[in-house]
């Protein structure tokens, strides 16, 4: 399985940016920064930020967001979005791999990744590195396609939500390039993460099933 470049996602950052304001996919965000608790004075750190809008979602709230991302244009894009935030020394945005994470050990508080780590050709390594930076009572969540995803799976739950145009577009494209990469079981996640010392691990169905907001703890 190839490795995607930084270069392959330049071009995409307008697609992108709308898939993160799509209708199926805002409110899993929602989910997924509810599912991490409270970020008041903590550190928080996207892996595969894109352009931003998940960091976002905590802007008042937490000491320190920062994001990495393979493609210098996202970054580009965080920035501009969070500039204020910056200003402040409040934001940290790089281009980084996710195989490499450009911090140091127990750097965060909480460590994100939605609709990425399924893309590398080795998820555990990625998720491996996550937990490196993440301090020892740190959580990390995730948001990642089930085995249940596919075009077809997904078509019907467009077809049945009512989601249509470009919004039907990106999650038929998710759908695609899960078949093509990975998905994943609760059992496995769980497995995984406790394996690595996560004390609590909880799943999350959402899109009907097709994929899965996880949330690991590594808090007694």
């Amino acid at each position: 399985m190839r490795k995607m470049t930084g270069e392959e996602f330049d071009p995409l950052v307008s697609f992108f940016d709308g898939m993160a304001q799509a209708s199926w996919l805002r409110p899993v965000h929602d989910r997924l920064k509810k599912g991490t608790g409270s970020w008041a004075n903590r550190a928080v750190l996207d892996v595969g930020c894109g352009t931003g809008r998940l960091l976002a979602r905590g802007v008042h709230e937490a000491a320190h967001l920062a994001g990495v991302d393979l493609s210098k244009q996202m970054v580009l894009a965080t920035e501009e979005r969070l500039h204020e935030h910056k200003q402040c020394g409040r934001l940290t945005v790089v281009q980084g791999d996710a195989y490499d994470l450009p911090f140091a050990d127990e750097s965060f508080d909480v460590c994100l990744s939605t609709c990425v780590m399924f893309l590398l050709p080795e998820p555990e390594r990625g998720m491996k590195e996550m937990i490196r930076v993440l301090n020892g009572a740190g959580v990390i969540g995730m948001l990642n396609p089930t085995n249940k995803m596919n075009h077809a799976a997904a078509k019907a739950y467009c077809k049945k939500s009512g989601i249509t145009g470009f919004e039907e577009k990106t999650l038929l494209q998710w759908s695609n390039v899960s078949t093509r990469r990975h998905r994943y079981t609760a059992e496995q996640l769980t497995h995984f993460f406790k394996k690595h010392g996560a004390w609590v691990v909880t799943h999350e169905l959402v899109l009907d099933g097709l994929a899965v907001v996880t949330v690991a703890s590594w808090n007694k």
